[in-house]
């Protein structure tokens, strides 16, 4: 093209004595400057093409790979920025400094008062697929929490998986990841994440508490699992997730453990609903021990307000013992209890008034084991990725219960014994990434 611009000046230049010898030397000059403006919109062009060339093999490579930072199947993560090619970097970052009082038990030892710098799920992450044919696609996540307060993480402690894709036929997923039970209802808590989680009494609680109410955790983050997720059709969607529990057996002999985790969901605005059903196998516990539970999910929005709710029930038959005031019977239920919870939340532009009410009944047969918890929070939205929030979380224990918050580098230490109601005022920022 340099070359035809050259010869186009030149031709023009010879040309311009006999052709234009008659006209005036103004519109010569016309002629001229336009001539000058067209060779330099052509180099400039040529400039573009070299550029081009320059970068088309590496974008063909990764053409030939099928490589393209796709959507994870874990729903929800936030956007990311491209690492390298077919790779996805995402995250959030979540610091409060919370102000907490862990009451007094019922034994009467006064709890701490005292404030605290905490991290609430901050997390990285990286996830990428690969399109394969007839709308197949390869896809992978690794994603870690990281307790930036304290002393980091372990990798891969969150979702963590390897799976297949089809637009027809599904996703089926192996590694580590939320059972069908939890993802039913986790979009259903407006403080998700955060000191005041639902999760605090709702979903088995297994750990900072001396009275558990399951003995393996329904909503759960399960390691060895496999998953299948329908396709989303008409607004409905199923999952079904099984898992040894047991996997470092050697023996026959050895006691057995799995679960074995569903849902059905609906999604489809202003209406959400969800049904779901988790079963464990626990000879791990009790030769024939089993818990399972069910759960119910509702959700509506109408302009700025939504309003979700759930409802949970559990049985078992883990009692290993004859226990006063608890187990009657070998083979009793032990740990069979009913919860729901209740919130609202209300934006006003890029802000948000939140109101969650949250109650577990009593464990079995086991008196003064019900809790329930309060909770008021204040979003203040800085951009689509950044707010502040103010929460205020109380939970108000039975006699017999000890349950303490959760989400939260701070939760183990909101537990100051049996019959004692932990609060705490959070003020914090979060931002994703």
């Amino acid at each position: 093209m340099q070359k035809k611009s050259i010869v186009l000046a030149i031709a023009l230049a010879f040309a311009a004595p006999a052709a234009f010898a008659d006209t005036d030397k103004a519109e010569l000059e016309k002629l001229r400057a336009m001539v000058q403006e067209l060779d330099q919109k052509i180099r400039a062009l040529e400039n573009k093409l070299e550029h081009k060339n320059e970068t088309a093999a590496p974008v063909q490579a990764n053409a030939n790979t099928g490589a393209a930072a796709g959507k994870s199947a874990a729903a929800g993560a936030p956007a990311g920025v491209n690492a390298a090619p077919g790779v996805t970097f995402y995250g959030q970052v979540d610091m409060s400094y919370d102000f907490i009082d862990n009451g007094t038990s019922a034994a009467g030892v006064a709890g701490a008062s005292k404030g605290n710098v905490s991290s609430n799920v901050s997390k990285l992450g990286f996830k990428g697929s690969e399109g394969l044919s007839d709308g197949l696609s390869a896809i992978w996540q690794i994603e870690e929490q990281i307790n930036i307060d304290n002393t980091g993480g372990t990798f891969a402690t969150r979702n963590s998986f390897l799976g297949l894709k089809s637009d027809s036929a599904g996703t089926v997923l192996l590694g580590r990841h939320d059972t069908p039970y939890k993802l039913a209802t986790r979009k259903l808590d407006i403080f998700a994440d955060s000191i005041a989680d639902n999760r605090a009494l709702l979903g088995g609680v297994t750990s900072n508490t001396t009275v558990d109410s399951a003995n393996t955790a329904f909503d759960g983050r399960q390691p060895d699992i496999i998953l299948y997720t329908t396709p989303a059709k008409g607004g409905f969607t199923g999952a079904i997730a099984y898992a040894n529990l047991a996997e470092a057996n050697t023996a026959a002999a050895t006691a057995k453990a799995s679960l074995l985790s569903m849902a059905a969901m609906y999604d489809a605005a202003p209406f959400y609903g969800s049904l779901s059903y988790e079963d464990h196998k626990l000879d791990t516990a009790r030769a024939g021990g089993k818990e399972s539970a069910w759960k119910v999910g509702l959700g509506y929005t109408m302009d700025a307000f939504t309003l979700g709710f759930a409802y949970e029930k559990s049985s078992d038959n883990l009692c290993a013992a004859v226990v006063a005031g608890g187990c009657a019977a070998i083979g009793a239920d032990r740990f069979g209890h009913n919860a729901y919870y209740l919130a609202g939340n209300y934006k006003m532009g890029m802000n948000a008034l939140k109101l969650a009410y949250g109650r577990v009944g009593q464990l079995a047969s086991t008196a003064n084991t019900g809790a329930n918890q309060f909770s008021l929070g204040y979003d203040h939205g800085l951009s689509k990725r950044t707010r502040l929030y103010a929460i205020y979380s109380r939970i108000s224990n039975k006699s017999g219960s000890d349950y303490g918050f959760s989400q939260s580098s701070a939760a183990a230490g909101t537990i100051n014994g049996v019959g004692s109601s932990p609060s705490v005022v959070s003020m914090g920022m979060r931002h994703a990434f």
